[in-house]
């Protein structure tokens, strides 16, 4: 197989209260999330910048998406310079930090973990 430039194109995140998680991660990233639908599943897309080539995902709702707690894959958001800021907000919309900003590894980044509105455990990822 080839190699590719990342090992992700797209990732979805399953909810099982649109609305709630809608509200949480817009709380927790403090933006709009723009919906769309693809046949019959709800999709609220998640912050990125496709024109330059950034990689998306969607919190879906709909037929076969069930929140799959802390045993499901895990997928990190993106929080850019420092994951403080969006970890912060996180009990106030409904969710638990489950573990805390950690240093990856000297000039790797940090990352944490927590669980949203719906119960999936779910990564952040900072460069500092």
């Amino acid at each position: 197989m080839e190699t590719t430039k990342n090992a992700i194109a797209w990732f979805e995140i399953p909810v099982s209260d649109f609305e709630r998680a809608k509200k949480f991660y817009e709380t927790i990233f403090d933006f709009e999330m723009p919906e769309m639908d693809m046949t019959g599943i709800r999709m609220g897309i998640l912050l990125h910048n496709r024109e330059e080539g950034g990689i998306g995902g969607a919190i879906c709702h709909g037929d076969g998406y069930v929140p799959a707690g802390a045993s499901g894959p895990k997928v990190y958001l993106d929080c850019g310079n420092d994951l403080n800021t969006v970890l912060g907000r996180i009990p106030g919309a409904g969710g638990q930090v489950v573990f805390p900003k950690t240093e990856i590894g000297p000039d790797m980044g940090q990352f944490a973990f927590f669980t949203d509105s719906e119960g999936n455990v779910v990564g952040l990822y900072s460069t500092n």
